[in-house]
């Protein structure tokens, strides 16, 4: 009888969130500890490994020296966890690309909320350039969380047509 009830959600879809918190958080771990602060490492042309420290909101919008756009980036991501683990728990689970961006979201903004809360900024490492054009530094997490946007909004554009 639980079984007739039992409805799957996008809550199976948690593993990616896993998956992408531990690779944010191993990154970072290995950026911190074999990187020198703003000393970009040439990996290939377009290409640097550059430490940074990040207070602002991804891709260092906001960035400064402050402490109150960490605590408001952090109680921002905070709310947009409850309200992703909400949102899952009642998605379908034939919901498969919002499912997947929306655990790419939850786990690259508990990726960018432990450095908040750990190290009161958040670890940047990955330098994208073309010539004397740098984009801003970012990391992992940052790169779940666009994708994870990139694939709802893809999602939510197939549903209109």
């Amino acid at each position: 009888m639980l079984k007739k009830n039992f409805r799957p959600s996008g809550l199976g879809f948690l593993w990616i969130s896993l998956l992408v918190f531990v690779a944010d958080w191993g990154t970072k771990t290995l950026a911190n500890a074999h990187l020198e602060l703003y000393m970009p490492v040439s990996v290939f042309p377009c290409f640097n490994l550059t430490l940074a420290y990040n207070t602002g909101a991804a891709f260092s919008f906001l960035d400064n020296a402050s402490l109150w756009p960490n605590i408001l980036f952090g109680l921002i991501a905070l709310g947009v966890s409850i309200a992703i683990l909400l949102w899952l728990a009642c998605l379908p689970r034939a919901e498969k690309s919002m499912g997947v961006g929306l655990a790419l979201i939850l786990g690259g903004a508990l990726g960018n909320l432990w450095d908040r809360v750990r190290y009161e900024h958040v670890i940047d490492f990955i330098d994208l350039y073309v010539r004397s054009w740098h984009w801003p530094v970012f990391n992992v997490a940052d790169l779940a969380v666009s994708l994870g946007a990139f694939l709802i909004v893809w999602r939510w554009l197939a549903l209109k047509k």
